[in-house]
């Protein structure tokens, strides 16, 4: 003790040393141990009842909350949102969504995200991204009342299917969604990606041209995550449809909807840019358009493995008629790399759905290209289009426009497009088309 104890209290006087020292030995430890006991309690209710410290946050924090997010997973397959049929005991219930083992997952923060007008990107792109965010978290006591009237979507044909996601339609708050349902087979990579690739569209953030992500169930078994409903499904099938006649709901594809749709498609690769992201995989079954014809950019998830696994592009023969040659040589990609690719899409717009390169095995794809050989022009197709075409479609990088100057040009198609349906001869032989497009004998696909 010190010489103040001692001169205030007798030797082994233990009372009065307590009280002298009353605030260090007694209060100062009891008021570390509450601290201690209250932060074990948050911690445990924070893991075991996430629901209750959701509803004991200051209203103010839950008002600043984002409560709509952009963006889509795109399975693999040419209709993606219809790349598997799924059978329902009870379609009209939730029957579908059973209580299993809770998957306790790590709880992100969540921030407020606001849309920056995208500006001239950089090249070569490096990922820069911030802190992981979480989507908005459905509620688990009322989940069986959240979707109403779950269904599965409706088959066309599918190429190498996602056995580990089950795709429903279904109707939450008064709108029509797509539930893209983690099956309880799921191993621990698969729930990690399922949930990883969520939190990465939540911090993408949101764009008028990349398809709303509403929400996720992360918290119990099975995961979900809920994306809107567009109604004329992915761009390829949509053009396949304009091809026939008599097609109810009508669908008819002009000049001026076609620069219109484009100035869309680059107006979200615009956005990709400007955070330093690459697509990598931009055709039209990875564009989806909305009842008015608003086209949606999404095939997001090879650029989400790309930058959370650090992964290269993936050999895919069915890939390689919309790759750019430096690419095919498998040189790194650039914000060009995409631009060569975006005008392969132009060419698909304008063909209502031809095979790019339809006369060149994917073997001879290289040297055709390096003959200063390019897309033959489309009946369809007006001087200006096809020049743009062309012009996305250079050899050399350096020879093909920027981004920002393909949108201008766009704006000023659009402007002078005219209001002509653009036609082909006849439906689409889907056996043909996929040799065509270079999936080959080596892909398993079925056709329904």
């Amino acid at each position: 003790m010190s010489t103040n104890s001692n001169h205030l209290c007798q030797r082994g006087d233990t009372v009065c040393e307590i009280r002298v020292y009353e605030k260090e030995v007694i209060v100062v430890p009891i008021l570390l141990l509450a601290s201690f006991t209250v932060t074990l309690v948050f911690i445990l209710l924070l893991h075991f009842c996430p629901e209750k410290v959701d509803k004991l946050r200051p209203r103010s924090q839950k008002a600043n909350t984002r409560r709509m997010l952009h963006g889509i997973d795109a399975p693999p397959g040419i209709n993606v949102l219809e790349h598997e049929s799924i059978a329902l005991d009870m379609p009209n219930s939730y029957s579908t969504f059973q209580p299993a083992n809770p998957f306790i997952t790590k709880t992100l923060s969540t921030t407020t995200t606001t849309y920056n007008p995208p500006h001239d990107p950089p090249e070569p792109t490096k990922s820069s991204f911030g802190p992981i965010v979480q989507p908005r978290e459905l509620p688990r006591q009322r989940l069986p009342e959240s979707f109403n009237l779950v269904t599965p979507l409706p088959t066309t044909f599918s190429l190498r299917p996602d056995s580990s996601v089950s795709l429903y339609r279904a109707r939450m708050e008064n709108r029509n969604v797509v539930l893209r349902v983690l099956n309880d087979s799921a191993d621990a990579t698969e729930r990690h990606s399922f949930l990883g690739f969520a939190s990465f569209l939540s911090q993408l953030g949101p764009h008028p041209f990349l398809p709303e992500l509403l929400g996720v169930v992360s918290l119990r078994a099975p995961l979900v995550t809920v994306v809107e409903e567009l109604e004329n499904r992915d761009l390829l099938s949509y053009l396949w449809r304009c091809r026939q006649n008599n097609v109810d709901p009508p669908c008819e594809m002009t000049e001026r909807t076609l620069f219109t749709m484009a100035k869309h498609v680059a107006s979200a690769l615009e956005f990709l840019h400007s955070k330093d992201l690459l697509h990598g995989n931009i055709r039209a079954r990875n564009v989806l358009v909305s009842k008015q014809l608003t086209a949606k950019l999404w095939g997001l998830h090879g650029v989400y493995t790309r930058k959370d696994q650090k992964a290269t592009q993936k050999e895919d023969p069915s890939m390689k008629k919309w790759q750019a040659p430096e690419m095919l040589v498998k040189k790194p990609a650039t914000q060009r790399s995409d631009v060569w690719s975006f005008g392969v899409l132009l060419y698909e717009m304008a063909t209502l759905g031809e095979a790019p390169f339809a006369e060149i095995s994917v073997n001879e794809l290289l040297q055709f290209h390096q003959r200063g050989k390019s897309l033959k022009k489309p009946s369809n197709c007006s001087n200006a289009l096809y020049a743009l075409i062309k012009a996305c479609c250079q050899w050399k990088e350096q020879d093909r426009p920027l981004l920002a100057e393909v949108s201008q040009k766009l704006v000023s198609g659009e402007k002078s497009a005219s209001d002509r349906v653009l036609k082909a001869s006849g439906p689409i032989n889907v056996e043909q088309y996929l040799q065509e497009a270079g999936y080959g004998e080596t892909n398993s696909y079925t056709v329904f």
